[in-house]
């Protein structure tokens, strides 16, 4: 699944470029798992673990409001147990 599968490619003065993606909020479900990071946890290394592709680390860091793939020790993560939201509009 690719992140921007479903976003406009627009292009202007000879360049492409992705319009803005739009995600639909990521509802807890009662399947979810609760994670608490270590030191040198990363959000690709766990989208490997979890979901066995790196490339979703974005979809984690979405979900808990991460601005980096870095985490710091000790946080908090919630890890959707489906991917149906990781698709945008």
């Amino acid at each position: 699944m690719a992140r921007y599968e479903n976003t406009k490619q627009l292009r202007k003065n000879k360049k492409s470029y992705y319009a803005t993606t739009i995600y639909n909020k990521v509802e807890e479900n009662n399947s979810d798992m609760y994670f608490i990071s270590q030191e040198g946890d990363r959000c690709d290394n766990l989208a490997n673990r979890f979901y066995g592709d790196p490339t979703l680390w974005w979809f984690i860091a979405k979900v808990n409001n991460l601005t980096t793939n870095n985490i710091s020790a000790g946080t908090s993560l919630r890890i959707p147990s489906s991917l149906e939201d990781a698709i945008g509009l």
